[in-house]
């Protein structure tokens, strides 16, 4: 009677001599067998691409300057007491107008430094939602500073620019560290006390506003987050 054993040897012999060849063929040229298959260059940069791409939605925008906030506090303050000796509403306007544009400078450099000193990227994504979150109540608020003045409504300007300024920090620093919503709360509150409060304290609810505030929170961020 035919015996298979022999038969069954043989497959198993044929079939352990395709599995070494199989083997050797996945080895590389030294003679060392890769522990899992070699990815190609264009995967691991897309990886990479792909890491970074989170890591800079889900960071937070750091490189607020908690003295340049200090540093714009000064000069509304001075902003302040020279906008009060002013006899005319537009020379008042003018004053703050300038003091607007300056403390637009001060925000933008005092970032940048702090972003260089620090090695943090300043126009991350987190820095993009912050200046999206920023940018329409201000730009709204130059709309309705002309709108407001030509109407003869110069009074709303000071809770009108509170308010908006609060709103568009509150909305642009909750991407960023966690106090600068908190000052945007603030603002807010101050624009709503300037809405309600006498006319003739309008120039000093700008002065507590942007100067009192902005050091008092910009020495809080420049002591909790590193200047």
């Amino acid at each position: 009677m035919f015996d298979p054993r022999p038969h069954r040897l043989r497959r198993f012999s044929r079939s352990v001599e395709h599995r070494s060849v199989d083997y050797i063929s996945t080895e590389s040229p030294t003679g060392e067998t890769p522990s899992q298959p070699s990815r190609t260059a264009p995967d691991l940069v897309a990886d990479l691409r792909f890491i970074r791409d989170t890591m800079e939605r889900s960071a937070a925008f750091t490189a607020v300057s908690g003295w340049g906030e200090v540093l714009l506090g000064t000069t509304a303050l001075a902003a302040a007491w020279l906008a009060a000796v002013q006899i005319s509403p537009f020379a008042w306007l003018r004053v703050w107008l300038a003091e607007g544009l300056l403390a637009a400078a001060i925000g933008l450099l005092a970032c940048s430094w702090k972003a260089n000193r620090r090695g943090l990227p300043l126009f991350s994504g987190p820095a993009r939602k912050v200046a999206l979150g920023l940018a329409p109540p201000l730009v709204a608020g130059a709309f309705l500073t002309f709108l407001l003045f030509r109407s003869g409504l110069q009074s709303a300007l000071p809770a009108t620019w509170l308010l908006l300024y609060g709103a568009g920090i509150m909305t642009g620093g909750s991407f960023s560290v966690p106090i600068v919503p908190v000052m945007g709360l603030c603002f807010m509150l101050l624009g709503g006390l300037a809405a309600l409060g006498p006319v003739a304290w309008g120039n000093w609810f700008l002065a507590a506003g942007f100067g009192g505030l902005h050091i008092l929170f910009g020495l809080l961020i420049a002591r909790r987050h590193g200047g």
